[in-house]
């Protein structure tokens, strides 16, 4: 059994961002019943796309 760990939350800025309302209704819709708040879509959404930059400008240095 793995040991329980208490989670550590980083440190956190708050920033204001404008979204198109189609975007809004979408990302609602999605995480609805999920419990999921919007922030935290959005941050792992953010993460994500970094991630995919990541490995896009890996794969460019590797040609």
């Amino acid at each position: 059994m793995r040991k329980f760990k208490i989670p550590v939350i980083p440190p956190t800025t708050s920033k204001s961002i404008r979204f198109p309302n189609d975007i809004i209704d979408e990302v609602e819709e999605a995480i609805r019943g999920t419990g999921a708040t919007f922030s935290a879509f959005v941050i792992e959404a953010t993460r994500v796309a970094l991630e995919s930059l990541r490995e896009d400008a890996e794969s460019e240095d590797q040609a």
